[in-house]
């Protein structure tokens, strides 16, 4: 009856992992699909306290409580400015799990294995079921468990670097150690003889010699990847923290972890690959990082950077009729959502064709531009894609950058030498007038110059984007 139930609201629970993730793709969608993926996690966590091999029932419920507390804590103090970080040390509590669940099923399988056969029938629960493996399964967990201890090290480490560098606390630029990603590639090839030398004896020095290496490839790993391509460095981890979920999946012999590791780590590898084919950029060019050192010397950029006041903004933005909008990290640091919400209102109100473009790498989670916005309530209808607004550049009259700089940068595709050549990127400069709302004349988080803040026919919108725009609301005719 134990396993009917279980094995019930297993599937139950993974359908509705289905319908969240997918729901999450639209954002009419999103709301419902959350919902989804709490109900299904909910049913998942009460089908495991009172499934087969459940016990502890006090230590259970304490340890959910607190975890409880601490995630309600969290989610009502973490800005959304702040949301990166927050998923970058999620995904670093995931690859810990992992590493702690692989170093209990290999304890509990040498404690098992010392046992005689009259005292492993007398086991229940995860250590009956080790009990009963032949050597060849006993074998095939062996490896289930040192990938997953693996994987889970290196998406820990990783994840802690890609917090610190996402937080400000970790120098943003590509650092690496003397010998490079030779450095790494001897870890991971020390790894894989250390795999079968656990194999052969199960030795509990190899499996820690190997998660102290794997420790060490996620911190090389992810210091070695500049401040620029952290968008794709977020989803990359979150694919990784997968497929450490369904390593142990397989050790604990739960099918619903292996089904939501997969799900997990496959949509995590797919926007990978999206956002790399969006900056024009292999996968493995990420990984092995470099993105952020320049190739030769720089274009020189001709010109200067020239200041514009409010009045002028609320001048341009009165007498034109084609705007388009272009959000970036600057206007979540500011929280200026409201505000551009409420300065498009009122110039779609006088008539005017107001749209918004997102680049796929905006901010610095996938995402993160689109549901800003749609906590605004800006209508979902008017927020397009680089490839849908793209072209529509050259006969806009005025577009406004808040917070925007890599994404918006020239340099993409008129100097080879730049970091981001290549890149594909919203060709802002094409219009009649472009206003940029920026803090001061830094180069911003990947340290890229712009050569559109000296372009003829742009205006630095200098202060916090907040303050600017509030400023521009009065004028608004």
């Amino acid at each position: 009856m134990e396993f009917g139930f279980t094995t019930a609201a297993y599937v139950v629970a993974a359908i509705l992992f289905i319908l969240s993730l997918g729901g999450l793709s639209g954002q009419e969608s999103a709301k419902r699909a959350v919902w989804y993926g709490i109900v299904g996690m909910a049913l998942a966590v009460a089908a495991t306290l009172i499934g087969p091999g459940s016990g502890l029932w006090l230590l259970s419920l304490i340890l959910v409580a607190v975890g409880g507390v601490i995630g309600w804590i969290v989610a009502t103090r973490v800005q959304m400015t702040e949301m990166p970080q927050l998923v970058a040390a999620m995904h670093s509590l995931v690859g810990l799990a992992a590493v702690f669940i692989g170093f209990n099923t290999h304890i509990e399988l040498a404690r098992v294995l010392s046992l005689d056969p009259t005292a492993r029938e007398a086991l229940t629960g995860f250590a009956a079921v080790l009990a009963h493996k032949s050597p060849v399964e006993q074998s095939i967990l062996r490896v289930e468990t040192f990938l997953g201890v693996f994987i889970g090290a290196v998406t820990f480490t990783g994840s802690v670097i890609a917090f610190g560098k996402l937080a400000g606390k970790v120098d943003g630029k590509a650092r690496k150690l003397p010998g490079g990603h030779v450095l790494n590639a001897g870890a991971a090839a020390l790894s894989l003889v250390l795999l079968l030398v656990y194999l052969a004896n199960g030795s509990t020095l190899a499996l820690v010699v190997m998660t102290l290496a794997a420790l060490f490839i996620g911190y090389h790993l992810i210091m070695g990847i500049g401040g620029a391509d952290m968008p794709v460095v977020v989803s990359m981890l979150n694919s990784y923290s997968g497929w450490a979920a369904a390593a142990i999946g397989f050790s604990l012999s739960n099918d619903l972890l292996i089904v939501v590791g997969a799900l997990v780590g496959s949509s995590g590898a797919i926007l990978s690959y999206i956002m790399c084919k969006a900056m024009n950029r292999s996968f493995v060019s990420v990984i092995l990082g470099g993105f952020g050192g320049e190739s030769g010397p720089a274009m020189e950029i001709v010109g200067e950077q020239i200041a514009i006041d409010a009045e002028s903004v609320a001048a341009a933005l009165n007498d034109a009729d084609e705007i388009i909008i272009v959000p970036g990290y600057g206007m979540a640091v500011a929280q200026a959502q409201q505000s551009v919400s409420e300065l498009t209102r009122k110039l779609r109100a006088r008539g005017k064709s107001v749209r918004f473009a997102i680049h796929p790498v905006a901010g610095r989670l996938p995402g993160h531009m689109n549901v800003l916005l749609a906590e605004a309530k800006v209508p979902y209808d008017i927020v397009l894609e680089m490839d849908e607004i793209n072209e529509d550049f050259p006969s806009t009259d005025v577009v406004i950058v808040i917070g925007s700089n890599d994404i918006v940068n020239p340099a993409a595709q008129e100097d080879p030498n730049s970091p981001i050549a290549g890149m594909p990127v919203l060709e802002v400069w094409k219009a009649k007038q472009v206003f940029v709302s920026k803090r001061g004349q830094g180069t911003g988080y990947s340290g890229i110059e712009n050569p559109l803040f000296y372009k003829d026919n742009t205006r630095m919108f200098y202060g916090d984007a907040k303050k600017s725009l509030d400023q521009l609301l009065p004028m608004i005719e």
